[in-house]
């Protein structure tokens, strides 16, 4: 159904990331939405990988210049846009210099998660939501993908539930077989200050336990990958969220039908 109005919210697109699953099916789902003549728009992290100079980014000075606060503390919020190469699909890049700019992802060089993965995470999620209200644009579907954007509708359904401004929006979530990762115990403390409690995720906090709360904050889950393993395989059996099986791309329009 062509004239919706889709944001992605993903941790990997490509070009801007490569040999990653979730980068090429955001990149595969986006640009079919957006040539079938729907509004297509997509967040993710400003990674320190992404050149901004070969990719041709800039900052948005009517967006950036927001504070968001994290664990009682201001973290400035820089928005910056590119247009897909060969396309007039916009990307919008989160950025902040303390938790975006190092080279790598999630791991150190040690392959140890990162001790503020969990900021990260909450500030993505929390910059993703402001920036979208700012914009004034209101989607009829978001869709989730990838490990950091899973904190987007734990937050949409806890501390902005009584925020209208989303209330017709239907939420998508794919899941992925990504690398997992723990994350500090106190990011239950953190997510506290922002009046949210009780997740089961807190109990052994990591990437997936946090993809898999988010299964209960969605109207619609779909694996992102063909099979998934371990947790969220069974996660995913025993949901009473709506669900679909792995859909090819000729079929991803269905999810958004209302």
């Amino acid at each position: 159904m062509p004239n919706q109005k889709i944001l992605y919210v993903t941790t990997a697109m490509s070009p801007y990331q490569e040999d990653d699953n979730v980068a090429e099916m955001v990149n595969k789902m986006a640009l079919k939405m957006y040539q079938e003549g729907n509004d297509v728009r997509v967040f993710m992290p400003k990674f320190g990988q992404i050149s901004e100079r070969k990719f041709q980014l800039h900052e948005v000075i009517r967006l950036s210049g927001m504070n968001v606060i994290i664990n009682d503390l201001d973290q400035p919020l820089i928005i910056k846009v590119a247009s897909l190469p060969g396309e007039r699909l916009q990307v919008y890049f989160i950025d902040n210099e303390e938790y975006f700019k190092r080279k790598q992802f999630y791991f150190d060089d040690n392959e140890q998660p990162f001790e503020d993965n969990d900021e990260r995470a909450i500030f993505f999620a929390r910059g993703v939501i402001e920036t979208v209200k700012k914009l004034n644009w209101v989607p009829d579907v978001i869709h989730i993908n990838g490990w950091m954007s899973s904190f987007v509708p734990i937050y949409l359904k806890t501390y902005y539930k009584n925020d209208n401004y989303f209330a017709d929006t239907k939420i998508v979530l794919s899941l992925y077989n990504e690398k997992d990762g723990k994350i500090q115990k106190n990011v239950e403390e953190k997510m506290k200050f922002d009046n949210i409690e009780g997740l089961s995720a807190f109990k052994k906090p990591s990437f997936q336990s946090f993809v898999a709360e988010s299964i209960n904050f969605v109207d619609a889950v779909v694996k992102g990958d063909e099979f998934l393993e371990g947790m969220l395989e069974k996660e995913f059996g025993k949901t009473k969220t709506p669900k679909l099986e792995y859909l090819e791309l000729e079929s991803i329009g269905t999810l958004y039908d209302k």
